[in-house]
């Protein structure tokens, strides 16, 4: 299980976190249950640099170039990725523990500062090839696409990530856990992911010498693109090093157009998150042949009978630079409705996590379902889709139930409660009108 946070780190180590910056002597640990849980320590650290994102977009345009709905998008991408972890210990961690505990063959010392470079390089080593598979085999592509999907790239498109990438990502990083102890592996599992999020953003331009040896915004932006020449590239997690022995880096030329080559449309989450995989059933189904069938799973995204593995560039879409995002109008009101709800659920994630280890199974259970189905609705509320009203009625709904369920009290309890009936009297009102 999630275990609670560790004492809270400094604002020094907090802001270090993000850029890998913690030395050995802060980060070693001679148990995996000693590890502090980073990624939810690193939220508000998040939330900061967004916000400082968003201010300096505004000091430089005059305006705020901000899309709320594909920002809420990526950040429900990224709370829905981490839910699994509330009901066990992941897969990545699980396997390595097993080959640690049955097979190491040497065990180097936990505190040792070599150890800890080791790792650092073993673990991002691992994720470049990680990274590299999962644009280059279907299958993993269909976990992967998720975080490809936003057509921005800015802080929040960082966070919009895959709840399946895990159970692919584990099986390259299991020759370290012939020498590399547990708790040393899972620092540098989170560092690696930490890392990459300062690195999505367009405001931070070329960085010198640095964009020879780290992966950087620049080279990062490159590897978002749907331009021909971004295809591909790019694939580092903390070094770009591993791209340029590998002859898969590109340096950032004309103006990037992010996104997936087929835009996906759409904000609700389990869309974004397995769309690729109903695609890769469909093309299954109606290829000939098994070995067809099979190479429409192991090969590249574009590969069709008679091509290529990773297909052919020249049946990519053409770019022309004047693509619009996916930007459906919706009214002010119903706007500031799904931010203010979107706020709310998202304290009611952060309270699950924070109370995982006392709280029983059930409540969790519920907990997750509750934060699937708000996230959900609000997706399709950034869509404008008629259907959306009665998913909201039935949410406000469920929320009365459950809350009356709780032991909570208080007139916090009361002032929810009134809230929700208000709100589902609303959306109740609002369907039977409609219908």
């Amino acid at each position: 299980m999630v275990r609670p946070l560790q004492s809270n780190l400094s604002l020094s180590q907090g802001v270090r976190l993000l850029f890998y910056a913690l030395s050995p002597s802060e980060s070693s640990c001679s148990e995996l249950e000693d590890v502090p849980d980073y990624v939810q320590q690193a939220t508000p650290y998040f939330v900061g640099l967004m916000i400082i994102e968003l201010v300096i977009n505004w000091l430089r345009k005059g305006q705020i170039v901000f899309r709320m709905n594909d920002a809420l998008t990526s950040i429900s991408a990224g709370i829905v990725s981490r839910l699994p972890q509330l009901l066990g210990r992941g897969i990545e961690l699980t396997s390595y523990i097993y080959i640690w505990e049955n097979f190491k063959v040497y065990v180097l010392p936990w505190d040792s500062s070599w150890t800890w470079w080791i790792a650092f390089l073993g673990v991002d080593f691992a994720y470049y090839w990680l990274h590299r598979m999962s644009h280059e085999v279907n299958i993993m592509w269909a976990a992967h696409q998720t975080h490809h999907s936003s057509e921005d790239y800015n802080l929040s498109t960082a966070l919009r990530q895959s709840i399946l990438q895990k159970y692919f990502s584990w099986i390259f990083n299991l020759p370290m856990a012939l020498f590399i102890p547990p708790s040393v592996y899972a620092v540098h599992l989170q560092f690696n992911l930490l890392y990459q999020f300062w690195i999505h953003t367009e405001i931070i331009g070329n960085l010198g010498p640095l964009e020879l040896i780290l992966n950087t915004p620049s080279h990062h932006r490159v590897h978002h693109g749907r331009n021909p020449y971004c295809i591909d590239k790019n694939y580092a997690g903390t070094l770009i090093i591993w791209d340029r022995i590998f002859g898969t880096f590109e340096p950032e030329k004309e103006k990037v157009i992010y996104g997936l080559t087929h835009p996906i449309n759409a904000f609700g989450p389990f869309w974004v998150q397995f769309h690729h995989l109903v695609y890769i059933l469909k093309i299954f189904w109606a290829t000939p042949g098994i070995n067809n069938k099979i190479s429409v799973i192991i090969n590249g995204p574009g590969w069709e009978p008679g091509k290529p593995r990773l297909g052919c560039i020249e049946d990519h879409p053409l770019v022309s630079g004047k693509e619009i995002p996916y930007n459906p109008k919706i009214p002010a009101w119903l706007q500031m409705y799904a931010v203010l709800h979107f706020f709310f659920i998202l304290g009611i994630y952060i309270q699950i996590f924070a109370n995982n280890s006392v709280a029983s199974e059930i409540t969790i259970l519920f907990g997750i379902g509750y934060v699937i189905l708000t996230l959900t609705s609000i997706g399709l509320m950034m869509e404008n889709r008629t259907d959306a009203g009665i998913l909201e009625f039935i949410r406000c709904c469920a929320f009365l139930y459950l809350h009356e369920l709780s032991s909570m009290t208080g007139p916090f309890k009361l002032v929810t409660e009134v809230a929700f009936f208000g709100c589902a009297v609303f959306w109740g009102l609002r369907c039977v009108i409609k219908f």
